[in-house]
Parts: C-alpha cells; structure tokens; sequence
C-alpha cells in the first residue's frame, strides 16, 4: 500500500473505524495490536505491540492471545470494512471445544476473520520460533471447526466479510461499488 492501510478512507472513514464500529456489535473487549501506539491513541483502545516483532501476521496472532482476557479470541484484521455482525456472532457459538473456528472459502482458510482459544499459544509460539510465519501452517496441530461457504451463505451471501483491501485499486474499486 505505501501507507498505514488501516487509516485509508473509505465512506468517510478509516478502514479501522468500520471495523471497530461492526465489532462493538459483540459487546466484546476490543484490544488493537499495533507497533506504532501513537497512530492509534485518538482511538481510546488498549494496545499491545508484537510479542515476536518482524513476524508477521502470525506474530500479530500470538500477540493477540497473549494479552486476551478471555479463553477465545476473535481475532480480525483492520482491512475488512464489511464485516457480518451476525456470522461473528455464528461463529462464537461454534467455539466451544475446538481451538479455532475458522472460514474456509474458496480454498482457503480466513485466520484473520476466525476465532481462537488460549490452547493454541504453544502451537502459534512453536511456528514462530520455526520462522514458520504462515497462520494456516498452525492448523493441522489444531482442531478447528471449519466455517463452509454453504454455512457462510445464509448471514452473507456474497462474502463481503471477506473482503480485505491490500492495494489502492481495491481501495479505489470498493469506492466506486459504494457511490
């Protein structure tokens, strides 16, 4: 991106505030990890810099579970402004005893719009003393519920949720979707 992409403007707004706004939803503890506080101050949320800096998004993922007061996390990245309220909320219902509910679509696992338990801090800890940076290299030592696109569909049929903005053209794209 060239920039923070979690202040990128989109409907008036940064990325992170769309984010932020869908989750207050839960009534859940909100915790940011960031290793640059001072951006994100104006925000009033408790921050939290990398355990395992220079890690990646999985160093972002431990971190995450490393300062959770609770025993599941749901862990979601800032660049999805258009997350489904009511499939998180499917979601969390699903944790109860497995280590990660997961969405896998098209292929591929969404660890960044998933919800963990506290078990998987040794597991996550492991990859990254391996320099094994991928989230989805932690799965097969877990036992996930996976999230199907049949199950998806009924709460977002078009999967907006997963929809993540990594270059100004989806930026720029998405605007155009929203005029």
């Amino acid at each position: 991106m060239g920039s923070c992409k979690s202040f990128l403007p989109l409907a008036g707004k940064p990325l992170i505030q769309h984010v932020i706004e869908r989750v207050s939803y839960l009534h859940l503890p909100i915790i940011l990890i960031t290793n640059t506080p001072e951006q994100y101050a104006h925000l009033g949320l408790p921050m939290y810099g990398d355990v395992y800096p220079q890690h990646g998004s999985l160093g972002g993922l431990y971190t995450a579970l490393h300062y959770s007061a609770g025993d599941y996390t749901l862990c979601l990245a800032c660049d999805m402004p258009f997350l489904n309220v009511n499939l998180l909320r499917y979601m969390l219902k699903l944790r109860s005893g497995v280590d990660g509910v997961v969405p896998f679509i098209g292929g591929n696992y969404e660890g960044l719009h998933a919800v963990y338990h506290q078990a998987c801090l040794p597991v996550v800890r492991e990859q990254l003393e391996r320099k094994q940076l991928r989230i989805s290299d932690i799965y097969p030592q877990m036992q996930l519920r996976l999230i199907t696109e049949a199950e998806i569909a009924p709460f977002d049929p078009q999967r907006r949720s997963f929809i993540n903005l990594n270059t100004p053209d989806d930026v720029a794209h998405i605007q155009k979707q929203l005029i």
